[in-house]
C-alpha cells in the first residue's frame, strides 16, 4: 500500500526507520554503558544508575547460564513494578534466555496455563506471589524458584523496615512454605546475587530472529495466548517509537534526562516497551509499585519533575477524581499519552483544564509490541482519533471477506510491520492472519484522507440492534458528559424482538443520578435504537491490572454468553 499518511508526520520524524542495533542485547551492551553515570530507575525513594544495572544484570545473567539451561530456555518473571524487575529481565536476555511476563495477581489456574503452555523452566517470583505458586508448582517443569522480597534492592535499613510492615501490618505476605526438594531448588534474590559474583558469564551468539519473549495476551476474552516475540520485533519497535518521539525531544534542554513515568505494569507489552526505548535514549524511569493507591502515586508525581505521563484512560480519570491532582505541577510535563483503552472526550476535555495538556492516543496490542499508530507527538489537542501508522507500520481496513476497503469505509483494521509477530504459540494461526501476511486486530475502524485511523470498538464488542451496528465507546462517550457519572461501560445483552439491547453498567459521582436522567441524555445525543434499555447502577466496574474494563465481566454478569 502507498503510505500517504506519512505526509503527515512531523518535521524531521523519517518514513522510514534506522535500527542501529540487530538484537535487544546489543541495545543492552551499547546502551547501559554509554549512559552508565545516568540515573536509570527510582522506587520508593531509592535510586539506581544504568552502571549498577550493567553490572548487576550481568551477575544475573552468569547465574543464570550455570543453572545448566539451553540457549533459549523460558524463564518467568512474576512481579509488579519494583527495582528488581529490569535487571533481572535483562540478564535473562544477556544469558541467552527466552522470558515469559508474568501477571502477578493472576489465579493459581492461570498461573499454571502460563508456566505449562510457555514449558517454563525457572520463575523469580516476589514473596507475596509465593503462595499462588506454591499451588501449582508441582504440576509445571518449574525447576529453579528464585524469590525476592519487595525491600530487596531497597538498602538494609529501608528495606528491612519495608518488609516488615509488609508481612505482619499491611499483612500484604501470604504464608507459603517453597522449599528446596527433589522437583525444584529454591534460592533468595540476594543469596542469589552473593554467589553470582564469583561466576563466569560467556555473552551468547544472538541473531535477529530469535526468540526473545513469550508474552501473553492479557486473558480477558478467555485464555491467554502464547506470543511468540522475537528480536528484531522489539528491536524495531524500539526505534519505531524513538523516531516517533523526535519532537518531545527537539524540545527538551540538553542538560535535561527525560523523566518517565512507569506505572503501568511492566509484565504488559505497554509498560515494557516503554521501558526498553527509555533505556534505549538514556531516560530516567520511575516506577510506580501500586498505582492504584492514586495518594501515593500523586506523592510520587510531586517529589520531582516529570516529563512523560503513559497510562489509561481509567488512570487519567483517577487522578482528575483526586481532589489533590490539581496541586501537582506540570509544568515540565512534554507529554501524556494514552494507549490499552480509547480516551473519552470528557476525560481528553478535563485532563486538559487541569493541567494544560492535550491527551493524545495511541493504538498497539501486545502482538505488535505496542506499536501501530499514534497521533503527532507534537499534537496540541485531543484528536478522538488513534493518529497515524507509525514509521515502518503499513495498515489496511478490510471486510469479513478480506477485501481491503475504501477511505472512510468501516471495517476490521489489519496491520503489517518488522515489529509485528509471524505466529502465535500452540494455537492454529490461520485466523489470525489475511492470506497476504497481515495480522487482524479485531478492532473496527476507518482510515480517512490523511491516514488517521478511528478506532470504533472491538469486534467482538459491537453490539447489533435489528440489524444496526452500535458502538458501545460512543455510547459510553455520551453517558461520561454527565456531570454525575464517574465511569460506565456498555455492552449488548440477548433481546427477543430486535436480537440485542443495550445496557449501560454505571458507577455514579453523585448518588442523586438516576436512570431517567441517562435515558434522557441519549435521547438527545443518540439514535434510538443506541439508547440504553437497561441500565445498572453498580459501585465498581471490573478492570484488568492495566486499568482495561473487562466487559466481557459484565455481560457474564447480564447472563450473556461470551461473544
Amino acid at each position: 500500500m502507498d503510505k500517504f499518511w506519512t505526509q503527515g508526520y512531523p518535521a524531521g520524524v523519517n518514513a522510514y526507520i534506522d535500527r542501529p542495533h540487530s538484537t535487544v542485547l546489543d541495545i543492552f551492551d551499547d546502551k547501559l554503558q554509554a549512559f552508565a553515570d545516568r540515573q536509570f530507575t527510582s522506587n520508593m525513594g531509592v535510586s539506581y544508575s544504568y552502571a549498577q544495572i550493567d553490572s548487576m544484570s550481568l551477575q544475573i545473567a552468569a547465574w543464570i547460564q550455570n543453572l545448566g539451561l539451553a540457549k533459549g530456555s523460558v524463564i518467568a518473571i512474576m512481579m509488579p513494578n519494583v527495582h528488581q524487575y529490569l535487571p533481572i529481565v535483562i540478564g535473562v536476555i544477556r544469558a541467552g534466555m527466552v522470558t515469559t511476563l508474568i501477571n502477578p495477581l493472576y489465579s493459581p489456574r492461570e498461573l499454571k496455563h502460563q508456566l505449562i503452555d510457555s514449558d517454563a523452566k525457572a520463575i523469580f517470583i516476589l514473596e507475596p506471589f509465593c503462595n499462588t505458586l506454591e499451588k501449582i508448582v508441582d504440576e509445571t517443569l518449574i525447576r529453579t524458584v528464585v524469590v525476592s522480597k519487595i525491600g530487596d534492592m531497597l538498602g538494609a535499613a529501608k528495606g528491612m523496615a519495608i518488609d516488615i510492615a509488609a508481612k505482619y501490618l499491611k499483612k500484604a505476605v501470604p504464608s507459603y512454605q517453597l522449599t528446596s526438594n527433589a522437583s525444584y531448588s529454591v534460592i533468595s534474590y540476594k543469596a542469589l546475587l552473593k554467589q553470582a559474583k564469583i561466576l563466569p558469564y560467556t555473552r551468547p551468539d544472538i541473531s535477529p530472529d530469535d526468540l526473545l519473549m513469550l508474552q501473553y495476551t492479557g486473558g480477558t476474552t478467555g485464555v491467554a495466548k502464547g506470543i511468540l516475540i522475537n528480536n528484531k520485533n522489539v528491536v524495531t519497535a524500539t526505534y519505531q517509537y524513538v523516531e516517533w518521539f523526535k519532537p518531545v525531544y527537539a524540545g527538551m534542554a540538553d542538560n535535561v534526562q527525560m523523566n518517565t513515568i512507569i506505572a503501568l505494569p511492566l509484565y504488559h507489552i505497554y509498560a515494557f516497551i516503554c521501558s526498553i526505548v527509555g533505556l534505549t535514549v538514556g531516560q530516567h524511569l520511575t516506577l510506580v509499585t501500586n498505582p492504584r493507591d492514586i495518594d501515593s502515586f500523586i506523592k510520587i508525581l510531586a517529589k520531582r519533575p516529570f516529563h512523560l505521563l503513559p497510562g489509561v484512560n481509567t488512570l487519567f480519570q483517577a487522578f482528575i477524581s483526586h481532589p489533590d491532582f490539581r496541586k501537582l505541577d506540570f509544568s515540565e510535563c512534554k507529554l501524556t499519552v494514552v494507549g490499552g483503552m480509547a480516551a473519552t472526550p470528557e476525560t481528553a476535555k478535563r485532563w486538559l483544564e487541569i493541567t494544560g495538556l492535550p491527551i493524545l492516543e495511541g493504538w498497539g496490542m501486545s502482538e505488535t509490541l505496542g506499536v501501530g499508530t499514534a497521533n503527532p507527538f507534537d499534537g496540541t489537542e485531543y484528536t478522538g482519533n488513534v493518529g497515524l501508522p507509525l514509521p515502518g507500520v503499513d495498515i489496511s481496513i478490510r471486510n469479513d471477506e478480506d477485501e481491503v476497503l475504501g477511505l472512510n469505509e468501516v471495517g476490521e483494521m489489519c496491520i503489517k510491520g518488522d515489529n509485528v509477530i509471524t505466529t502465535y504459540h500452540n494455537i492454529d494461526n490461520a485466523k489470525f492472519f489475511t492470506a497476504d501476511g497481515y495480522l487482524k486486530t479485531d478492532d473496527i475502524a476507518s482510515m480517512n484522507e490523511q491516514g488517521s485511523i478511528k478506532i470504533y470498538d472491538r469486534k467482538k464488542d459491537m453490539i447489533i440492534v435489528s440489524g444496526f451496528n452500535v458502538y458501545p465507546n460512543e455510547v459510553e462517550n455520551v453517558i461520561e458528559t454527565h456531570l454525575k457519572v464517574a465511569e460506565c461501560s456498555v455492552v449488548g445483552i440477548a433481546d427477543k424482538s430486535q436480537g440485542q439491547s443495550v445496557k449501560a453498567y454505571i458507577v455514579k459521582a453523585d448518588e442523586s443520578l438516576m436512570a431517567e436522567d441517562i435515558k434522557m441524555l441519549c435521547k438527545e445525543n443518540l439514535a434510538g435504537y443506541k439508547c440504553p434499555r437497561h441500565i445498572e447502577f453498580i459501585d465498581e466496574l471490573p478492570k484488568s491490572t492495566v486499568g482495561k474494563i473487562l466487559r466481557h465481566e459484565l455481560r457474564k454478569a447480564a447472563n450473556i454468553a461470551e461473544i
